[in-house]
């Protein structure tokens, strides 16, 4: 039987994106084994192509102890692999409990959440002063110490695997679609909360203005976002596709664009690692922690006192970090990216 090793996927989209170069990094070190990868479906497009990766094993249970009956059974399923060792990315003490019920003996993963005793390696969580404070350096650090890697190496890009292919999918989808090239990608919307978001007025202003140099303007958006799609598509004449692309397919529509104008989002992952010019708003979050990734990524914020609080919510009336943004400079940074 050949060797086989288990790595428990994080279950954000950027988060995902900011761990592929651990999970490389582990391939390389486990070498000629096969790598599995146990993701939540939302995130499981984001490992399909993936060289470094045999195999991609879907986790459809609950989050967090609910729906234990599934856990049992995927842990039994684990069990018939026999595994050499468990790497889990995520916090959770769900993540330590399916390795340990399927019998793995060594399971490497930060001590956290209460689940140090599941743990083979129960990791210490480094301190912010003695490791990178980018979160692509989080997941290396725990392969680091966990003596699976004998250094934390410089990651100065993460790309997605197999771009070439992704870029003639996703022109053919556009194609398809009706929708011209070149493309310029838009994403008002971000999951962690509405003070991420800079406004769509000025996501529309912005697109309007690229569009008069020949652009078409796609808005991409999960259907939660879709009120803030819809505004950006009508003030902008752009096409709104939000709710409408599975994340393989966004994923390569994201390839085969020329720019993606975005706020702190998995979109942003997802451009900058499709390795396209990327313009990110930022505003209550910290772009050292969790900023775009590449020589072809340009962040804008404007810097007030209260910014990075790290809210969901902005308390303050008008927004400031993020209105005071004004689209003519994103549109001057976006034009030098083109």
């Amino acid at each position: 039987m050949s060797r086989k090793v288990l790595i428990r996927a994080t279950n954000w989209l950027g988060d995902a994106i900011m761990s592929l170069p651990a999970i490389r990094q582990a391939a390389t070190a486990f070498a000629g084994a096969e790598i599995h990868v146990m993701a939540r479906p939302a995130v499981a497009p984001v490992y399909q192509y993936e060289r470094s990766i045999t195999r991609v094993i879907p986790l459809p249970a609950g989050r967090g102890l609910s729906d234990f009956g599934s856990k049992l059974r995927i842990a039994g399923e684990l069990r018939k692999e026999q595994y050499e060792a468990a790497i889990l990315l995520p916090n959770s003490f769900e993540s330590a409990l399916i390795p340990k019920l399927a019998g793995i003996k060594r399971i490497i993963g930060y001590n956290r959440d209460g689940r140090g005793f599941l743990l083979s390696e129960a990791i210490h969580v480094p301190k912010s002063e003695h490791t990178q404070p980018h979160e692509r350096y989080y997941y290396l650090e725990l392969l680091r110490r966990a003596t699976v890697i004998p250094d934390v190496p410089d990651v100065p890009v993460i790309l997605f695997d197999q771009l070439p292919a992704a870029r003639d999918r996703g022109t053919k989808l556009f194609e398809s679609l009706g929708i011209a090239l070149p493309v310029i990608g838009i994403a008002p919307g971000a999951a962690y909360g509405t003070a991420k978001r800079w406004l769509p007025e000025n996501f529309a202003e912005a697109a309007k203005d690229l569009a008069a140099d020949g652009y078409s303007i796609v808005i991409f958006g999960s259907d939660s976002e879709k009120e803030d799609c819809d505004l950006v598509a009508k003030l902008s004449g752009g096409r709104n596709l939000a709710g409408q692309t599975k994340l393989r397919d966004f994923l390569d529509l994201t390839a085969a664009a020329s720019l993606f104008l975005t706020n702190d989002s998995g979109a942003m992952h997802a451009a900058y690692a499709s390795g396209i010019p990327t313009v990110t708003v930022f505003g209550p979050t910290k772009e050292l922690h969790t900023g775009p990734v590449g020589p072809k990524a340009r962040i804008l914020r404007h810097n007030v006192e209260c910014a990075p609080c790290m809210l969901r919510k902005c308390p303050i009336e008008d927004h400031p970090c993020m209105s005071l943004v004004p689209a003519a400079k994103v549109v001057q940074i976006a034009k030098t990216l083109l």
